[in-house]
């Protein structure tokens, strides 16, 4: 089948998460045989910032690192009708501009044979409720939520006709330990500032307790103002900047535990998602230590994939622990690893995409799907 993702961008990940999982799925499509075509627009803020910070030497490398992923950058003059005339399936991600999620949705009134299906990975829902309740999801066929409580807010305000929960995982070709390498730092935190939405958290789980420690650590990522950078400087902590994240697991092969500092939004309106982070951490095979988070939809095993620490001080006492304890760590790992690969890779979410278009998918896309099946 033909799989057309409207996303804010596939070629950057610069504070984009949803890039991650979008290629692990459109790569494990390609594997199986499918066709997968990202479009993303012409003003993407994420591409236009990593361009801006690194050069176009950034996108090259990304062609390089995925050969196999398919993109085509859309702008006003763009004939989207064409484009998705003959898709077997288009996802459309929720920071789509309003008007073009509405002619998508036109276009499948008006006789498209293509199932449609709607993608939200944030918190707007409950954040900027009006972003999306303004928007006209009528038309399309489903709505994927990446956590059981973000679709039962798209249920309880009848948005969508069907609405699946569908999470995110990691690509666990791309994510996976590298017992070759040498752990040569202590500690690592891979994550963006977050617009205020865990300054308060980072420096309570994150920054206080390597310095209590005296950890050799290191933090990449994006946003940080200067306060924060300053903060970091004054624990001892390197700064690196942005990091593609194709090369998240090197960083993670080279350090001894990582963390878990979930944004605000996420803790206390939407319980249950946790940040894509968690799904590559424990894929690499590190040690992983989390501020409080409610994992209410059972994904994990809390004190066994990854311990859970309530405060600051908690959270030293930890790392302290996992740093010193090399059955503790080997403990976490094994458990981590075993979840990840039984229930949270991208082959798993792309099982349970078929099995949502099998469900609410168009007539074309269900023969395709039960002859493809037939052929196996």
């Amino acid at each position: 089948m033909k799989f057309i993702f409207y996303t804010h961008s596939l070629i950057s990940d610069w504070n984009h998460g949803n890039a991650h999982f979008l290629r692990g799925v459109m790569r494990d499509l390609v594997r199986r045989g499918h066709q997968a075509l990202a479009l993303e627009p012409d003003d993407s803020w994420s591409r236009a910032n990593l361009i801006a910070e690194q050069g176009p030497v950034a996108i090259e490398r990304f062609r390089e690192t995925f050969p196999d992923l398919g993109f085509q950058i859309y702008g006003a003059d763009f004939n989207h009708e064409a484009a998705i005339d003959d898709a077997d399936v288009v996802i459309v991600h929720e920071w789509t501009e309003p008007a073009l999620v509405e002619r998508i949705g036109q276009a499948r009134r008006d006789g498209g044979r293509f199932t449609l299906l709607f993608h939200d990975t944030h918190h707007r829902a409950v954040s900027a409720e009006g972003d999306i309740a303004g928007l006209r999801l009528d038309s399309y066929d489903g709505v994927l939520a990446f956590g059981e409580t973000l679709r039962q807010r798209y249920l309880k305000t009848g948005w969508g006709k069907r609405v699946y929960t569908w999470h995110e995982a990691a690509d666990d070709t791309l994510f996976r330990p590298r017992p070759e390498i040498a752990r040569t730092g202590d500690l690592i935190w891979i994550g963006n500032w977050g617009d205020d939405e865990r300054s308060a958290e980072i420096l309570e789980f994150l920054v206080r307790p390597v310095k209590v420690l005296g950890l050799d650590a290191a933090v990449r990522g994006v946003r940080y103002p200067e306060h924060a950078l300053e903060a970091l400087s004054e624990a001892g902590i390197e700064y690196g900047g942005w990091i593609a994240n194709a090369e998240a697991p090197l960083a993670f092969a080279r350090h001894r535990v990582t963390v878990h500092i979930p944004r605000r939004p996420y803790v206390e309106n939407l319980p249950g998602i946790p940040t894509i982070r968690v799904f590559e951490a424990l894929a690499c095979g590190i040690p992983l230590i989390s501020a409080p988070w409610n994992d209410a939809e059972n994904l994990f095993r809390p004190g066994h994939d990854y311990l859970v620490a309530h405060d600051g001080e908690e959270m030293a006492r930890q790392l302290s622990e996992v740093l010193s304890d090399a059955d503790l760590s080997d403990a976490l790992v094994a458990s981590g690893l075993e979840t990840i690969r039984s229930r949270h890779t991208c082959r798993h979410r792309v099982d349970e995409l078929l099995s949502v278009l099998a469900e609410c998918g168009t007539r074309r896309v269900v023969e395709k799907l039960a002859a493809k099946e037939a052929a196996e």
